[in-house]
């Protein structure tokens, strides 16, 4: 009986030991095992693993991307504006024995991440003007932040940061209606240079279309002259030749273009029966 007992009392104890030395990993966990506060191995392979009962000790530590979200902080911009910006920051664990020695636990870790973010990018936006920050230099000045605090994070915490962002950016509500005067007031100014140039531009393109114009039509009226004045001198060379063989004809015609030229069709006229033009009337061409 004494003995039965003696059995059954080894056997809790060899259950409580197995359950002291043992413990198990899964795929989003990685694990150091410390003996007096010691760093004595990491373990990362999941699975069953052992450990020296009642005198080493585990420390679990995430496998997995973390997300730090940080308090917004105020910041200064280039020209003297103040940001209230709101980072987060992705990150995880890769080296957890230098997680362990630096910080020790997330907690530790997410506030040296925050300060160190935060420092860079007081840093950064103090080279950039607001409109840089609130637009197309955001994502380069994040990817700036985000390197800077990756190099630090690895080098001193064996922590990876993913990347760094800006959550939200606002003004302080206090000058919020005087930065947003001031930014209407300067895109109203580039409108009126834009347009005045527009304008400027539009002006040059007339008096240049006009000049063309003007050209083409002295050009046009020129060659006009010409064209015309070869044609009369055509007309008046084949006149000539025909005038030329019989002059009746030809004193005939100028006379009837004479009168053409100031007898209107309701005009009545005498005249005398020796003139040149009764004669032609009546026929008598001799």
């Amino acid at each position: 009986m004494v003995f039965k007992k003696i059995g059954i009392i080894v056997i809790i104890l060899i259950v409580f030991i197995f359950f002291q030395s043992a413990f198990k990993i899964d795929e989003s966990e990685q694990v150091i095992v410390v003996q007096m506060g010691e760093y004595m191995r990491t373990v990362s392979k999941p699975g069953l693993n052992f450990k020296i009962p009642f005198i080493q000790k585990v420390q679990r530590m995430e496998r997995r991307v973390l997300v730090a979200d940080a308090p917004p902080a105020e910041l200064i911009t280039m020209d003297k504006e103040r940001l209230v910006v709101d980072n987060y920051i992705r990150w995880r664990i890769v080296d957890p024995y230098l997680f362990f020695r630096s910080v020790g636990n997330e907690h530790a870790a997410r506030t040296r991440l925050y300060s160190i973010a935060t420092s860079r990018s007081r840093e950064e936006l103090a080279r950039h003007k607001l409109w840089d920050i609130t637009g197309p230099q955001r994502e380069a000045i994040m990817l700036a932040v985000g390197a800077h605090t990756d190099m630090i994070a690895q080098r001193d915490f064996g922590i990876e940061v993913i990347d760094v962002r800006m959550k939200r950016v606002d003004l302080p509500v206090g000058v919020q209606e005087s930065v947003f005067a001031r930014m209407e007031a300067e895109r109203n100014r580039i409108a009126k240079e834009s347009r005045a140039e527009g304008t400027q531009e539009a002006r040059k393109i007339v008096a240049e279309a006009e000049r063309e114009v003007v050209i083409l039509l002295a050009e046009a009226q020129r060659d006009a002259t010409i064209i015309k004045g070869e044609g009369d001198a055509t007309a008046i060379a084949i006149y000539a030749a025909a005038f030329g063989k019989d002059p009746e004809l030809f004193n005939f015609m100028r006379t009837l273009e004479a009168y053409e030229n100031f007898i209107g069709e309701d005009t009545t006229f005498v005249i005398s029966s020796d003139s040149e033009l009764f004669r032609f009337i009546a026929g008598d061409g001799r």
